[in-house]
């Protein structure tokens, strides 16, 4: 019996520093936001308990965080709508080509095409704004030396739908090599011998990729599908660094309109219902996407 407790004790001490962090930075702030969400803390001066209040004024018309909130979900939603399938596709075509590489080249290629996911935001959006810069960027002069556009160059950052078509560009470039190495680890697990039988059979590489390799790679592909979709609802660095939300409040996104509400107009308590609304949202989501991707067949 000492021996048995001891093991579960020496197990349990293994656990310990992963219970304390889960509860310092992800436990405690939960808590705390959802009882911030039920007051009226304009971070200054009051602190007074309102019950449910933001909650209802996200619903109620007319009010200011229901603006703020519909607002911004919608230019989210028409992130995740635009971005998510390039993501995918753009991913998994990567992957693909990397994979069909030969076996020396392919260390360096996964490195090159990763290199982007560890830039920081900041060098990322300084990099594509002068790309995409009306005037002096490289894609509208590149259109000049085509002679495409010459009369009026693009307003990749004050027209729609140019707007989104930069936004959805440069988030592939910067993220794309997480998705790409999750496809290749997916990929590496295909056995090669079902290739040979299928090679045997007179199968094409059309036929290989819709019968055997995406088949293989089912969950792996739900699991980025799932990811990517998490990640495109939290975007906030490309619009909020590239575009300022504009034009007007077209490419303004729902983490921006927490920001504001909670730093610009100093409500603490509606932007934590706010941020918690949309912690829902990604839930539901998450969930419905679970049950029809790895959903038991027959």
């Amino acid at each position: 019996m000492t021996s048995s407790w001891k093991s579960k004790l020496t197990s349990s001490l293994f656990v310990l520093p992963y219970l304390a962090c889960f509860a310092v930075f992800l436990l405690y702030p939960i808590v705390y936001g959802i009882v911030l969400s039920l007051q009226k803390y304009d971070m200054l001066q009051t602190h007074q308990f309102v019950g449910f209040k933001n909650y209802v004024d996200l619903f109620t018309p007319g009010t200011y965080s229901h603006d703020q909130f519909v607002r911004g979900l919608l230019g989210t939603v028409k992130f995740v709508v635009y971005s998510v399938p390039v993501l995918i596709v753009v991913g998994l075509a990567m992957a693909l080509l990397v994979n069909a590489l030969p076996s020396r080249g392919r260390g360096l290629f996964r490195t090159v095409y990763f290199l982007p996911y560890a830039v920081s935001a900041t060098v990322m959006a300084t990099i594509w704004i002068r790309v995409f810069d009306t005037d002096t960027g490289f894609i509208n002069l590149l259109f000049d030396k085509l002679h495409i556009h010459r009369q009026q160059h693009i307003g990749w950052f004050t027209d729609t739908p140019w707007v989104w078509i930069a936004l959805v560009l440069s988030t592939v470039w910067w993220t794309i090599g997480f998705n790409m190495m999750l496809f290749i680890n997916g990929l590496n697990e295909v056995p090669e011998e079902m290739y040979e039988a299928a090679t045997l059979d007179g199968a094409n590489a059309w036929q290989k990729l819709m019968h055997i390799t995406l088949p293989s790679i089912k969950n792996v592909s739900s699991l980025v599908v799932i990811m990517t979709v998490i990640a495109s609802f939290n975007v906030f660095a490309q619009p909020n660094l590239m575009t300022r939300g504009g034009p007007g409040s077209e490419t303004t996104v729902l983490i921006m309109n927490i920001f504001d509400v909670a730093y610009g107009q100093h409500q603490g308590g509606a932007a934590s219902a706010m941020a918690l609304m949309l912690g829902v949202i990604m839930i539901v989501v998450s969930v419905v996407l679970n049950r029809l991707l790895f959903r038991k067949e027959g």
